[in-house]
Protein backbone atom coordinates (compact mmCIF):
# COMPACT_ATOMS: atom_id res chain seq x y z
CA UNK A 1 0.00 0.00 0.00
CA UNK A 2 1.29 2.96 -0.53
CA UNK A 3 2.31 5.63 1.97
CA UNK A 4 -0.69 8.03 3.45
CA UNK A 5 -1.32 10.06 6.18
CA UNK A 6 -4.95 10.85 6.37
CA UNK A 7 -8.40 9.51 7.64
CA UNK A 8 -10.64 7.53 5.93
CA UNK A 9 -14.17 7.03 7.58
CA UNK A 10 -16.28 4.43 6.01
CA UNK A 11 -20.35 4.34 6.09
CA UNK A 12 -21.83 0.82 5.23
CA UNK A 13 -25.11 -0.54 5.72
CA UNK A 14 -28.03 -2.23 4.05
CA UNK A 15 -30.12 -0.25 1.81
CA UNK A 16 -32.61 2.08 3.61
CA UNK A 17 -29.92 2.09 6.54
CA UNK A 18 -29.19 6.29 6.76
CA UNK A 19 -25.56 6.17 5.22
CA UNK A 20 -25.61 8.54 2.73
CA UNK A 21 -27.90 10.85 5.32
CA UNK A 22 -25.04 10.43 7.75
CA UNK A 23 -21.98 10.40 5.50
CA UNK A 24 -22.94 14.05 4.28
CA UNK A 25 -23.83 15.18 7.83
CA UNK A 26 -20.98 14.36 9.08
CA UNK A 27 -19.00 15.72 6.15
CA UNK A 28 -20.78 18.95 6.77
CA UNK A 29 -19.70 18.90 10.60
CA UNK A 30 -16.13 17.98 9.83
CA UNK A 31 -15.96 21.02 7.24
CA UNK A 32 -17.67 23.39 9.51
CA UNK A 33 -14.45 22.76 11.92
CA UNK A 34 -12.30 23.51 9.20
CA UNK A 35 -11.52 20.08 8.38
CA UNK A 36 -10.67 19.37 4.50
CA UNK A 37 -13.20 16.79 3.68
CA UNK A 38 -13.63 14.23 0.78
CA UNK A 39 -17.05 12.79 0.64
CA UNK A 40 -17.27 10.22 -1.80
CA UNK A 41 -19.37 6.90 -2.54
CA UNK A 42 -19.18 3.35 -3.94
CA UNK A 43 -19.68 2.02 -6.49
CA UNK A 44 -18.78 5.86 -8.03
CA UNK A 45 -16.76 8.61 -7.30
CA UNK A 46 -15.01 8.87 -10.25
CA UNK A 47 -16.90 9.01 -14.02
CA UNK A 48 -15.54 5.63 -14.95
CA UNK A 49 -17.04 4.29 -11.53
CA UNK A 50 -20.15 5.91 -11.73
CA UNK A 51 -20.54 4.30 -15.05
CA UNK A 52 -20.06 1.02 -13.59
CA UNK A 53 -22.60 1.95 -11.15
CA UNK A 54 -25.15 3.05 -13.76
CA UNK A 55 -25.16 -0.96 -14.74
CA UNK A 56 -24.85 -2.31 -11.88
CA UNK A 57 -27.95 -1.03 -10.23
CA UNK A 58 -30.02 -0.78 -13.18
CA UNK A 59 -32.91 -2.83 -12.43
CA UNK A 60 -33.37 -3.47 -16.15
CA UNK A 61 -30.58 -5.40 -16.65
CA UNK A 62 -29.81 -9.02 -15.30
CA UNK A 63 -26.11 -9.42 -14.11
CA UNK A 64 -24.56 -12.90 -13.04
CA UNK A 65 -23.21 -12.42 -9.34
CA UNK A 66 -19.34 -13.23 -10.60
CA UNK A 67 -19.55 -10.31 -13.25
CA UNK A 68 -21.52 -8.07 -10.38
CA UNK A 69 -17.95 -9.03 -8.07
CA UNK A 70 -16.08 -7.95 -10.88
CA UNK A 71 -17.76 -4.91 -12.22
CA UNK A 72 -17.90 -3.36 -8.17
CA UNK A 73 -14.10 -4.44 -7.98
CA UNK A 74 -13.18 -2.64 -11.38
CA UNK A 75 -15.34 0.70 -9.89
CA UNK A 76 -13.20 0.42 -6.77
CA UNK A 77 -9.90 0.13 -8.53
CA UNK A 78 -10.40 3.10 -10.48
CA UNK A 79 -12.05 4.67 -7.46
CA UNK A 80 -9.24 3.57 -4.89
CA UNK A 81 -6.20 5.25 -7.46
CA UNK A 82 -8.16 8.27 -8.61
CA UNK A 83 -9.97 9.63 -5.43
CA UNK A 84 -9.02 7.92 -2.46
CA UNK A 85 -4.64 7.65 -2.55
CA UNK A 86 -4.20 11.01 -3.17
CA UNK A 87 -6.56 12.45 -0.84
CA UNK A 88 -5.34 10.50 1.89
CA UNK A 89 -1.54 11.53 0.96
CA UNK A 90 -2.60 14.98 0.64
CA UNK A 91 -3.70 14.43 4.74
CA UNK A 92 -7.37 14.82 3.65
CA UNK A 93 -10.58 13.15 5.57
CA UNK A 94 -11.62 11.03 3.40
CA UNK A 95 -15.60 9.74 4.36
CA UNK A 96 -17.35 7.11 2.21
CA UNK A 97 -20.24 5.78 1.33
CA UNK A 98 -19.43 1.70 1.34
CA UNK A 99 -15.89 0.35 0.72
CA UNK A 100 -14.77 -3.52 1.07
CA UNK A 101 -17.21 -4.29 3.65
CA UNK A 102 -20.19 -3.82 1.53
CA UNK A 103 -18.47 -6.29 -1.28
CA UNK A 104 -17.36 -9.06 1.20
CA UNK A 105 -21.49 -8.58 2.89
CA UNK A 106 -23.14 -8.55 -0.59
CA UNK A 107 -20.91 -10.62 -3.22
CA UNK A 108 -19.12 -13.29 -0.38
CA UNK A 109 -22.10 -13.87 1.51
CA UNK A 110 -25.12 -12.47 0.34
CA UNK A 111 -24.64 -13.90 -2.96
CA UNK A 112 -22.57 -16.95 -1.88
CA UNK A 113 -19.48 -16.63 -3.76
CA UNK A 114 -17.52 -16.32 -0.42
CA UNK A 115 -15.24 -14.54 1.56
CA UNK A 116 -11.64 -15.97 0.19
CA UNK A 117 -12.57 -14.66 -3.14
CA UNK A 118 -13.96 -11.34 -2.28
CA UNK A 119 -10.62 -10.28 0.17
CA UNK A 120 -8.65 -11.50 -2.21
CA UNK A 121 -9.88 -9.52 -5.02
CA UNK A 122 -10.31 -6.15 -2.30
CA UNK A 123 -6.76 -6.57 -1.92
CA UNK A 124 -5.95 -6.17 -5.03
CA UNK A 125 -8.38 -3.30 -6.10
CA UNK A 126 -7.38 -1.46 -3.20
CA UNK A 127 -3.62 -2.02 -3.08
CA UNK A 128 -4.35 -3.25 0.55
CA UNK A 129 -6.07 0.29 1.51
CA UNK A 130 -8.27 -0.24 4.72
CA UNK A 131 -10.26 2.04 6.81
CA UNK A 132 -9.60 4.04 10.05
CA UNK A 133 -13.26 3.88 11.06
CA UNK A 134 -16.25 2.10 9.82
CA UNK A 135 -19.43 2.66 10.81
CA UNK A 136 -22.44 0.05 10.21
CA UNK A 137 -25.77 0.84 10.43
CA UNK A 138 -28.11 -2.18 11.51
CA UNK A 139 -31.72 -1.81 10.02
CA UNK A 140 -33.62 -4.58 10.28
CA UNK A 141 -35.86 -5.69 7.13
CA UNK A 142 -39.51 -4.15 8.90
CA UNK A 143 -37.45 -1.18 8.70
CA UNK A 144 -36.46 -1.10 4.95
CA UNK A 145 -40.11 -1.95 4.16
CA UNK A 146 -41.31 1.17 6.31
CA UNK A 147 -38.97 3.40 5.00
CA UNK A 148 -39.41 2.21 1.19
CA UNK A 149 -42.77 2.86 0.60
CA UNK A 150 -44.00 4.23 -2.67
CA UNK A 151 -39.89 4.76 -4.11
CA UNK A 152 -38.54 3.48 -7.11
CA UNK A 153 -35.95 0.54 -6.55
CA UNK A 154 -32.42 0.46 -8.07
CA UNK A 155 -31.58 -3.83 -9.29
CA UNK A 156 -30.41 -4.32 -5.86
CA UNK A 157 -33.18 -2.58 -3.76
CA UNK A 158 -35.31 -4.79 -5.94
CA UNK A 159 -33.81 -7.61 -4.59
CA UNK A 160 -36.47 -10.29 -2.31
CA UNK A 161 -36.56 -9.99 1.35
CA UNK A 162 -34.59 -13.29 1.60
CA UNK A 163 -31.59 -11.66 0.32
CA UNK A 164 -31.62 -8.47 2.46
CA UNK A 165 -31.92 -10.91 5.79
CA UNK A 166 -28.87 -12.28 4.22
CA UNK A 167 -27.11 -8.91 3.33
CA UNK A 168 -27.87 -8.06 7.44
CA UNK A 169 -26.75 -10.76 8.97
CA UNK A 170 -23.83 -10.80 7.04
CA UNK A 171 -23.15 -7.42 8.05
CA UNK A 172 -23.52 -8.35 11.39
CA UNK A 173 -21.28 -11.22 11.23
CA UNK A 174 -18.52 -9.11 10.47
CA UNK A 175 -19.52 -5.95 11.93
CA UNK A 176 -18.35 -7.35 15.50
CA UNK A 177 -15.37 -9.49 14.32
CA UNK A 178 -13.49 -6.54 12.17
CA UNK A 179 -11.29 -3.81 13.56
CA UNK A 180 -12.15 -0.26 14.08
CA UNK A 181 -15.82 -1.12 13.54
CA UNK A 182 -18.98 0.20 15.12
CA UNK A 183 -22.25 -1.62 15.03
CA UNK A 184 -24.98 0.94 15.36
CA UNK A 185 -28.79 0.49 15.55
CA UNK A 186 -30.20 2.21 12.60
CA UNK A 187 -33.81 2.91 14.05
CA UNK A 188 -32.36 5.49 16.35
CA UNK A 189 -33.25 9.04 15.84
CA UNK A 190 -30.99 10.82 12.85
CA UNK A 191 -29.23 13.31 14.92
CA UNK A 192 -28.87 10.72 17.84
CA UNK A 193 -26.80 8.61 15.30
CA UNK A 194 -25.16 11.57 13.61
CA UNK A 195 -24.43 12.79 17.32
CA UNK A 196 -22.66 9.25 17.99
CA UNK A 197 -20.76 8.74 14.59
CA UNK A 198 -19.00 12.45 15.37
CA UNK A 199 -17.76 12.18 18.55
CA UNK A 200 -16.18 8.92 17.39
CA UNK A 201 -14.89 10.62 14.60
CA UNK A 202 -13.29 13.76 16.74
CA UNK A 203 -11.98 10.85 19.48
CA UNK A 204 -9.85 9.72 16.71
CA UNK A 205 -8.82 13.27 15.29
CA UNK A 206 -7.52 13.50 18.91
Amino acid sequence: MRRRQGLFIVLEGPDKSGKSTQARRLAAALRAAGRDVLHTREPGGTAVAEAVRRVLLDPALSVDPLTELFLYEASRAQHTREKLLPALAARRIVVSERYTLSTDVYQGLARGLGLPLTRALNRYATEGLRPDLTFVIDLPDAEFARRDRGRAHDRLESEPAAFRRRVRAGYRRLARRAPRTILLDGRRGEDELHDEILARVRRRLA
